[in-house]
């Protein structure tokens, strides 16, 4: 350790804040919070028992800085907003990984509907789920909306405005409150009793399901009566995931961790009204001091984002933040959530088997969490000294055109962080300026676009690339390369050529050419693929939607807003014509008088 870390050591103060370490680049690789300053950065530096990962980390701290906050909360708000910005090699961090469904529904309505989505929004719906492990969100719902008569669409309904019934009328799925066929009061009293069968409530819906059964059954209804049979069958797995021990009304998370030194993992399991849903694992490369640490890094950043909070979580080590994080939640969430490890009891029994389950991923995973880190970090470290890159390229940005012979031209930007996608960084083009399929001019209306971003109000959204990578040769880096520099930052710019997967750089005349089986070659070809990836899906949605309108324009009493909702649901041309009336007037803004419309247009043009 330098004399000057030594004495910026000594100069720390007690007070709660967050610390930030860096490296010799300036690039912060590090980012925690702390209830005393003074006593956890000197942690780090004095301890003689430190985890390997720590010791990796500490060797390449070369300065430091803290920020005072008023209390341990401000630092935990601000920690997490730190994390999230400059997204810390050393720090967990949680990338775009599976998301699992919910069903959603907004009681505010005055006939609402249930929904599955896989997106969770602070937008004043109720949210049950996730579901997993075996039980599927669509077959729940099926239950929901065969045992308690709700209607299967989302429809906006007017009562001043009374549609025709729709097929699920006719076939007896749905009770037609569109049509003015029933009361708020009865309908909202099945909507309150379908919020209690998710919230855990069982009772009664068997022999509700049963009842209907039978009912079909005895009036030769087969295929009615044979699908709430099947619903039977659901319903009896569902039954399953029941831990009788647990309050039906608690929802519960699971938090455990384990470590090797190196590598980490999280396993979380999640009950929901007393049944458990399942579990899910997370594997890292952190520098958290103890498996407490980790756990409640983990914790201020998983539900930081839009998650469901619950009403406890059971952790396999005690935390000492545990308290700060409660008061976090409820400042920000307005919910009292309990954090604490259980003494006794199926409590305890639920943290030693996530525990048991973070222990066993670690131990199965880890080739392939090695292998991951190849083709990530160390890939990107390889690829400075490679090609003589002016500092580690943390953020990598790649950028690709796509059209058809000049129409509907777009523009893709990618973007990697440490090797990784950082997939709600990624933006999307329509090119403004250029005519014809100039595909070098397109190119430097992208990044001059993107490259105005800097120095403004919006650079906290659009930071400052390391690397930025152009899909195409020579010719298509010549063409960039004085715009990027006329800008007088410091980045790198570089292309890469399918054809031989050559790469051309700014200092020098002559390609690179690196073995295919290189993790650093493999680094480039995904955000290559992906940029392509990307830029191609926007030309084909860009296309699409043109079509659809000059198609839809041609209709009478359909403007734009009914042509989005329609783009919106089915989105292509060729979907619609294949469309019923009955979806077609299922649509948001889409009566049966105009889904008729439509299916008569194009039944005429053919």
């Amino acid at each position: 350790m330098n004399q000057i870390l030594e004495e910026k050591i000594k100069m720390l103060p007690e007070n709660p804040g967050v610390y930030v370490m860096l490296d010799k680049d300036g690039q912060i690789i590090y980012v925690g919070k702390a209830k005393v300053l003074k006593n956890r950065v000197k942690q780090y530096f004095y301890s003689n028992k430190k985890p390997e990962k720590v010791a990796a980390m500490v060797s390449n701290i070369a300065d430091f800085y803290y920020i005072i906050t008023q209390s341990e909360i401000d630092a935990l708000s601000l920690e997490n907003n730190l994390i999230k910005k400059h997204k810390p090699h050393y720090n967990i961090l949680l990338k775009d990984d599976k998301t699992y469904p919910y069903i959603r529904v907004n009681l505010k309505e005055n006939f609402p509907s249930f929904t599955v989505t896989r997106k969770l929004k602070r937008d004043g719906g109720k949210y049950f789920g996730p579901f997993m492990g075996g039980v599927n969100a669509k077959d729940t719902l099926e239950i929901v909306n065969g045992a308690f008569g709700l209607r299967p669409c989302s429809v906006a309904i007017d009562e001043n405005k009374p549609r025709k019934p729709c097929l699920n009328y006719h076939i007896k799925r749905c009770s037609a409150p569109c049509a003015g066929l029933e009361s708020k009061k009865d309908y909202r009293e099945r909507v309150d009793k379908a919020v209690d069968f998710l919230s855990g409530n069982d009772d009664g819906v068997e022999e509700i399901l049963t009842r209907k059964m039978q009912k079909f059954a005895e009036n030769e209804e087969f295929e009615l009566a044979m699908s709430y049979r099947d619903k039977l069958k659901m319903l009896e797995k569902i039954k399953l995931k029941r831990i009788t021990a647990l309050n039906k009304f608690v929802d519960i998370d699971i938090i455990a961790a384990a470590t090797n030194g190196v590598f980490s993992s999280i396993n979380m399991l999640y009950t929901r009204g007393g049944r458990m849903q399942g579990g899910r694992n997370f594997a890292f490369e952190d520098a958290s001091i103890s498996n407490a640490d980790r756990i409640y890094s983990f914790i201020s950043q998983y539900y930081g984002q839009d998650t469901e909070v619950p009403d406890e979580i059971i952790v396999s080590e005690e935390i000492e933040e545990a308290d700060a994080v409660a008061a976090y939640f409820k400042s920000r969430f307005s919910k009292n959530v309990k954090i604490y490890l259980p003494e006794r009891g199926v409590k305890r029994q639920l943290g030693e088997m996530a525990k048991k389950n973070a222990e066993d991923f670690l131990e199965k995973e880890i080739d392939r969490i090695r292998h991951k880190d190849d083709m990530t970090v160390k890939a990107c470290k390889r690829l400075k000294e490679v090609l003589g890159l002016k500092k580690y390229p943390k953020r990598m940005e790649c950028y690709d055109i796509s059209h058809i012979s000049g129409v509907d031209k777009v523009g893709s930007m990618v973007v990697f962080i440490d090797g990784e996608p950082d997939k709600n960084s990624y933006r999307r083009f329509k090119i403004k300026t250029v005519e014809g399929s100039d595909d070098f001019a397109c190119l430097r209306e992208v990044l001059k676009r993107r490259m105005d971003k800097l120095g403004g109000e919006e650079e906290e959204k659009f930071p400052q690339p390391d690397l930025i990578v152009i899909d195409g040769g020579k010719g298509q880096l010549s063409a960039v390369s004085d715009l990027i520099s006329s800008y007088g930052k410091n980045i790198d710019i570089i292309s890469l050529a399918k054809q031989n997967e050559e790469i051309f750089t700014e200092n020098s005349s002559e390609p690179i050419v690196l073995p295919r089986r290189d993790f650093t070659l493999r680094t480039l070809q995904r955000i290559r693929d992906e940029s392509h990836r990307f830029a191609i899906t926007y030309h084909r949605a860009t296309h699409e939607k043109r079509n659809l309108a000059s198609v839809l324009n041609q209709i009478e009493g359909i403007g734009q807003k009914r042509r989005k909702a329609l783009f919106d649901k089915f989105g292509s041309v060729e979907n619609i014509k294949r469309a019923s009336i009955d979806d077609l007037a299922a649509t948001d803004g889409i009566g049966r008088a105009q889904a008729v419309k439509i299916k008569e247009y194009f039944e005429n043009a053919k």
